[in-house]
């Protein structure tokens, strides 16, 4: 429903910027550029009551130390703080389920660095609560859920239609919908992609151990396993495996789906349980061809959506919300039209040859450890042991996973 206390249709043009979807890199830039001092208008196809069921989805979201300073920045890292982890350590080992890990092993400790945690493991729930929060404090922002856009068109102005009838006009037009982006489609950009057999199954399991801030990626010959410390005696699994294997592990009973995952999972955090319920993500690649269109630009999965494996999907997107927010911001205070191409083009200069550099290396990893090739393993295995004994090295990988690498807007930069 439109928030009864603002008009849906503005006088001339709606808003500086309309967002279509309100997952969490919408609201995310609906809030960044709403401060900088623009009318936003965020179109979202749910419902705002089902964003904030406490079961909405099930995931969790390791974010970066930098994307923790945006979230801080815009707002909303006070409602999150106290449901936040902090992680301390990040432990990467090799190996096969039941057989325990390889003696090879990247250690990395947030002691290396001076900036503090390498990040925050987040529940969803608490995330999209404080999103939707804000956005109904902020005057600047409309936002109209339970709508889906089916038409749009770029002139001096953007304008799309919405199912509903409703017609809204802006500046720019910033497309956070998704890997299927209708955004993209419509404004004619094309993808290059495709799908790794492999499916994510997402869950949240109980403890005998506390895990001490300690994140570990297991990485297995059908895909990873990623142990991802919550608040409590909690962890959040993400267990990448060949998509028959997933088929099969999801039409188990809880029961039989934990004897399946404790051998990958081990004991060192004693007895396991089931904290939620399961659910499966099908996992591939896909990179827009360009990130901006006429009045038009992509931001998020709908730019770029990569594999689990370094968990730096949502922090990928967010570091493009803070840098199309600086840029339109820097825009406007130069006079200039932000829908302009020239001012799309810097976005497009500044984020896409990052984007394209995560979604190789992030594809090179997969290839490279979802497999049981010997002479791979042992590479690998021997590569992990080089990062871990030189300091400088790996102090590199945890600046990279703490998000500090690379030129960071300045709303990620503390």
């Amino acid at each position: 429903m439109d928030n009864p206390a603002r008009p849906a249709i503005l006088q001339g043009m709606d808003s500086d910027i309309i967002i279509v979807g309100g997952g969490l890199n919408g609201p995310a830039l609906a809030l960044a550029t709403a401060q900088a001092g623009f009318s936003v208008t965020i179109i979202d196809a749910l419902p705002a009551d089902r964003r904030k069921n406490p079961a909405f989805d099930g995931r969790s979201y390791a974010l970066a130390l930098s994307s923790q300073r945006l979230l801080k920045a815009i707002g909303i890292w006070p409602a999150v703080a106290d449901q936040a982890q902090p992680m301390l350590e990040i432990k990467v080992t090799d190996g096969r389920a039941g057989e325990g890990p390889s003696p090879w092993v990247m250690h990395f400790d947030h002691a290396e660095i001076e900036e503090g945690p390498m990040g925050y493991m987040v529940e969803d729930r608490h995330l999209r609560r404080a999103f939707l929060d804000a956005m109904d404090a902020e005057t600047r922002i409309t936002h109209l859920s339970q709508e889906t856009v089916i038409e749009q068109s770029v002139d001096n102005v953007a304008t799309v239609t919405l199912a509903s009838g409703k017609r809204c006009t802006g500046r720019v037009l910033i497309g956070c919908d998704g890997r299927g982006s209708g955004t993209a489609k419509r404004a004619g950009i094309t993808r290059t992609g495709w799908g790794y057999d492999q499916t994510a199954v997402v869950c949240c399991v109980a403890h005998d151990k506390p895990h001490g801030g300690v994140a570990h990626q297991f990485f297995m010959p059908n895909g990873p396993l990623a142990i991802l410390p919550l608040k409590g005696q909690r962890s959040a699994i993400v267990w990448s495996e060949s998509t028959a294997r997933a088929q099969t592990l999801g039409a188990l009973d809880d029961a039989a789906f934990l004897a399946a995952l404790k051998p990958a999972f081990g004991s060192f955090l004693g007895e396991i349980s089931l904290a939620g319920a399961r659910f499966a993500y099908p996992l591939g690649l896909t990179l827009a061809d360009k990130f901006i269109a006429p009045r038009v630009a992509l931001v998020g999965d709908a730019a770029h959506g990569i594999h689990p494996i370094a968990g730096q999907g949502l922090n990928a997107g967010l570091r493009d919300v803070a840098a199309i927010a600086q840029v339109l911001q820097d825009a406007r205070q130069r006079g200039e039209d932000i829908g302009n191409p020239a001012v799309l083009a810097r976005y497009q200069t500044w984020r896409r040859p990052d984007a394209t550099r995560m979604a190789i290396a992030t594809d090179a990893f997969n290839k490279l450890f979802s497999n049981d090739n010997p002479l791979l393993r042992t590479a690998r295995d021997l590569g992990m042991g080089v990062v871990n004994a030189l300091p400088g090295l790996r102090r590199g990988f945890i600046r990279e996973a703490a998000g500090l690498s690379g030129e960071l807007p300045k709303l990620m930069q503390g």
